[in-house]
């Protein structure tokens, strides 16, 4: 460890800045956001410094530094551009062991500035030692994604509470499983959701509960998306990080599912055509078994979960029996894959209107609405439309579609195997019997494929 890692206490402290630019106002307005009081010392202050010095938030201690400036400093730091002055500055503070940080000179620092993610109470900070800002700023920012901005609410809840539950729980384990409960759980997430009122009852009741009592679980109904993990919204993030078992389905990609709590159980119940790991009624089941266990369960579905996802009917047999859940919607795959593939699903030029449709075949035929289907300036998605294909593109030519409306097939979408097949209702079909497809697929049908060739994008 090259640096030690400390938070100090600046409310109302002397700090000194020397220099009146840019990166001193940047530093200024960091030390005023801990309670600093910032004296600056510069010939000439920018403009916002300036303003802060007339509304009183900054005091100009003068133009040229000298060592008298530093009495009763906590911390000092300095921000010219004159070598000479930096190194008077650093030798100064060292000589009186004061922190000082000269920018961009780790040689000369007795401190850094780190990256800061604000969640106050909560503040973490990130720091390459001045050997890569740039690095430490990118990991701050992954940071930034993975802490909620309520985390500061909640962490202001749990300290009004610290000394009731030290009271309630003797031992260290128990008040750990306890903040774990509260930190985690459904109390957490009301607080994320702008309910603190019932977050703060809620916690009132899990105090009075016995020690042993165990909080009903409760059930994540998570869209994982088209297969990109960076599509993944930051609530669907957060919610796998703190689920104690996942049943996912076949659609969920390898990448996507890695980013599960490692500890956490793993249940496949994913479909396939002819095969079912689970029925869906005993999904809903194992579901509403687990929640009553009390564990965090996260339903990961490809896409989003309600789009041809049946998430409608797990969250009703949730509902009737009475067990807590969330939804977070996900990038569907209509949306994911159209992307990626360059090809917009509504265009001024080419469609107004945009229809989602299942390909799925019953008893070898499609149970769909062809008249509106056939409707101009659309585009039609067809979600599991690889195994019916040769069906779906002779019924829309015999209800009255052009053979040669165009048609793609994306293969894998938003993943590294991405393909995308151009064709159209007549010829299709056959392209597809020469090549090797593997689902998941998705078809977009109509005159926005024409765009494409000119949009397509990823992968290249």
């Amino acid at each position: 460890m090259d640096w030690f890692p400390i938070f100090l206490d600046l409310k109302t402290a002397p700090s000194l800045i020397v220099g009146g630019g840019d990166v001193a106002a940047r530093k200024a307005d960091l030390l005023l956001r801990a309670g600093a009081r910032v004296i600056v010392v510069a010939p000439a202050l920018n403009a916002r410094l300036q303003e802060r010095v007339h509304a009183g938030e900054v005091i100009h201690g003068g133009t040229e530094f000298d060592d008298g400036q530093l009495q009763d400093c906590r911390l000092v730091v300095a921000a010219t551009n004159d070598d000479g002055v930096n190194r008077r500055v650093a030798a100064a503070a060292r000589a009186r062991n004061i922190p000082v940080n000269v920018v961009d000179q780790p040689a000369l620092c007795t401190f850094i500035f780190p990256s800061i993610i604000d969640r106050s109470p909560l503040v973490a900070a990130v720091s390459s030692g001045g050997a890569a800002p740039v690095l430490a700023r990118l990991v701050r920012a992954r940071l930034e994604t993975l802490i909620p901005a309520g985390y500061g609410r909640l962490a202001a809840l749990a300290a009004r509470y610290r000394e009731q539950v030290k009271q309630r729980f003797a031992g260290t384990t128990e008040r750990r499983r306890f903040w774990e409960d509260v930190l985690q759980g459904p109390i957490a997430e009301q607080v994320y959701a702008g309910r603190e009122q019932a977050a703060e009852q809620a916690l009132i009741q899990l105090l009075r509960q016995a020690p042993a009592s165990v909080p009903r679980g409760e059930v994540y109904l998570v869209g994982a998306g088209p297969g990109d993990p960076d599509l993944l919204t930051f609530r669907a993030l957060r919610l796998m990080q703190q689920s104690d078992v996942v049943l996912y389905d076949r659609l969920v990609s390898p990448a996507i599912l890695d980013l599960v709590r490692r500890e956490a159980e793993r249940i496949y119940v994913g479909k396939r055509r002819s095969y079912h790991a689970l029925r869906q009624e005993e999904i809903n089941e194992s579901l509403v078994k687990l929640a009553k266990e009390g564990k965090r369960v996260l339903r990961l579905k490809g896409g989003d979960p309600f789009i041809f996802g049946r998430g409608g009917e797990e969250i009703a047999t949730l509902a009737d029996e009475g067990i807590p859940f969330q939804i977070v919607p996900g990038v569907s795959a209509a949306n994911g894959c159209a992307a990626y593939a360059g090809i917009p699903l509504t265009h001024r030029d080419y469609a107004q209107s945009v229809l989602f449709v299942t390909g799925h075949l019953k008893d070898g035929t499609m149970d769909l609405n062809w008249p509106a289907l056939i409707q101009p300036a659309q585009t039609v998605v067809v979600y599991m439309g690889l195994i019916g294909l040769d069906i779906l593109c002779r019924e829309l030519i015999e209800h009255g579609k052009s053979a040669a409306t165009p048609v793609a097939l994306v293969e894998q979408g938003t993943t590294r195997e991405q393909r995308v097949l151009i064709g159209t209702l007549g010829t299709l079909p056959e392209q597809v019997k020469q090549t090797t497809v593997h689902a998941p697929t998705l078809l977009i049908i109509g005159d926005v494929v024409r765009l494409h060739e000119q949009l397509a994008w990823f992968g290249k």
